[in-house]
């Protein structure tokens, strides 16, 4: 493993400290290519990161994770709500996760943070399989585009979209 690597997996999830993907996933050290965002959100750097795996070394998988009680989709959702501004760059999360926020706000729910969070997995997984340059690899065949979704109540994992067949 010193002198190469080969992921299994690239697993694209949110900053919060109580959702670490080599433990949720239970594996070691040169397993997983993992991304942290806030809110798992997306620009051009982390796009060019997910990519890394699948088209460099063959990953055959990229997982994109959402959780329940994010606090960064919380914060862009009562900033998006309420029309207040965050501070500072957290307003980039805010804006990357409006998308998000619009389709819970069409389709309400008991939780309206949740379904933002889970819409925000369902989006982003969506973007990934049709981006240019994975697309053809997941049209192909060689390779999975996951949204999934941690709940931190149970430890487990849903697969909301992607799931191979």
């Amino acid at each position: 493993m010193a002198q190469e690597q080969e992921p299994f997996g690239a697993i694209l999830s949110c900053i919060d400290s109580r959702v670490p993907p080599e433990l949720l996933f239970d594996t070691g050290l040169g397993n997983l290519y993992v991304m942290r965002t806030g809110g798992a959100t997306v620009d051009p750097v982390v796009t060019g990161s997910v990519e890394y795996g699948p088209m460099t070394s063959g990953t055959p998988l990229v997982v994109v994770l959402g959780h329940q009680r994010c606090g960064a989709v919380k914060a862009a959702y009562e900033s998006l709500r309420d029309g207040t501004p965050l501070p500072g760059n957290l307003q980039a999360i805010a804006k990357a996760l409006q998308p998000a926020y619009a389709q819970a706000h069409r389709g309400g729910g008991a939780d309206p943070v949740d379904t933002m969070a889970r819409a925000q997995v369902k989006l982003t997984a969506t973007d990934l399989r049709a981006n240019k340059d994975l697309a053809p690899l997941v049209k192909k065949g060689t390779l999975a585009v996951v949204g999934a979704y941690y709940s931190l109540d149970t430890g487990k994992v849903e697969v909301l979209t992607g799931a191979p067949a």
